[in-house]
């Protein structure tokens, strides 16, 4: 058995690119058989919104050093976060919502990406295409409206920033993993597995 857990070859190596034939097919085969996966048991969708924040740092801090200007950012964006994954605002997006709980919304259905000056991109993943466009729409305008509300507050973010919404209609949903992507991996695997196999299971003679 030492054969099997031995390096490989330079004869090994040429064999397995002489094999372009082999290689040539698997790629189709493997692509194949990625594209009958995604379409036995395809993906969830995943749909996104955006909220568009402003700190207004010019208003907030006129003649302050970067270096404060950085710590009021860092310290905004963290009030900001977690007003979006409060219970206040999770819970409020289940109430407008039937058929889903708190703990489904927190058990990886949603996501926030790039939170800081600028777009926040809030996404949600559900099978329901329709539904995951209701639940993304509704977690960004009570995400807009609690920091609407809570801005100015003892513990609320400053007063200067602002959360405007960019998307209301015709939320973008589509399946959170491309085709393109079941196409590669399956293409991947096959040429894996094949040269796994030739390599440590032609057991030379």
């Amino acid at each position: 058995m030492n054969w099997l857990f031995s390096p490989p070859s330079m004869d090994d190596l040429i064999r397995l690119l002489k094999a372009w034939r082999f290689w040539s097919v698997g790629v189709v085969i493997g692509a194949l058989f990625g594209a009958l996966v995604y379409y036995i048991v395809p993906p969830p969708y995943r749909a996104s919104a955006t909220v568009l924040v402003d700190f207004n740092l010019e208003q907030a801090w006129p003649q302050e050093t970067d270096r404060q200007q950085f710590y009021y950012l860092e310290r905004e964006t963290r009030k900001l976060e977690e007003i979006a994954w409060s219970d206040l605002v999770i819970g409020l997006v289940a109430e407008t919502n039937e058929n889903i709980t708190t703990q489904e919304l927190r058990s990886g259905k949603l996501s926030l990406s790039q939170p800081g000056e600028g777009g926040w991109h809030f996404y949600v993943v559900d099978e329901n295409p329709e539904r995951a466009a209701a639940l993304v729409t509704s977690w960004t305008q009570v995400f807009a409206e609690q920091v609407r509300f809570q801005t100015g507050l003892a513990e609320g973010p400053n007063s200067f920033i602002e959360a405007t919404l960019t998307q209301t209609a015709q939320i973008p949903r589509e399946r959170s993993i491309s085709l393109g992507t079941y196409l590669f991996v399956g293409a991947v695997v096959f040429l894996a597995l094949g040269s796994f196999f030739v390599l440590f299971f032609h057991k030379p003679g």
